[in-house]
């Protein structure tokens, strides 16, 4: 049974490197937002990747998950600063998204550095599009308090 569904659309024209689209997420939670092959690989220019979608998604699902582990845990985060960045790279199978480096840094009253990067590692494991991701992408996890 689905907990929920989220849909967003691309409308595309033209080739690879010289056409372009507009992708609409259906919720309405922001504007339409133009993509290209260079929003890709070289300059965004105002416009998105499904590079950086995935990174904030990744960002936004980690957040709450840590978010939720440190309340569970009776040390509620005072603040998270999360901060994915997905690597586009070349491989045998063509362009392939090879890793997502992960940095948290967090103010949380009660717990030690020691006590927040372990509860971290759990949310990267633990949040939804970290294992829809996983095994094929690696994620590299940075987290400090503040």
């Amino acid at each position: 049974m689905a907990i929920a569904e989220r849909t967003a659309n691309v409308v595309w024209t033209g080739t690879l490197t010289q056409g372009s689209g507009v992708l609409t997420l259906l919720s309405g939670a922001t504007p339409e937002l133009p993509v290209t092959w260079a929003s890709r690989t070289k300059r965004s220019e105002g416009r998105t990747s499904p590079e950086e979608l995935l990174a904030a998604a990744l960002a936004a699902c980690f957040s709450m998950a840590f978010s939720n582990d440190l309340s569970d845990a009776g040390t509620p985060p005072t603040r998270l600063d999360v901060e994915a960045t997905a690597t586009l790279g070349q491989t045998d199978a063509g362009p392939t998204v090879t890793g997502i480096a992960l940095t948290v840094r967090g103010a949380v009253e009660g717990i030690d550095a020691a006590a927040f990067k372990q509860a971290a590692a759990a949310a990267s494991k633990g949040c939804p599009i970290s294992r829809a991701l996983s095994p094929s992408v690696t994620i590299a996890l940075d987290a400090d308090l503040l």
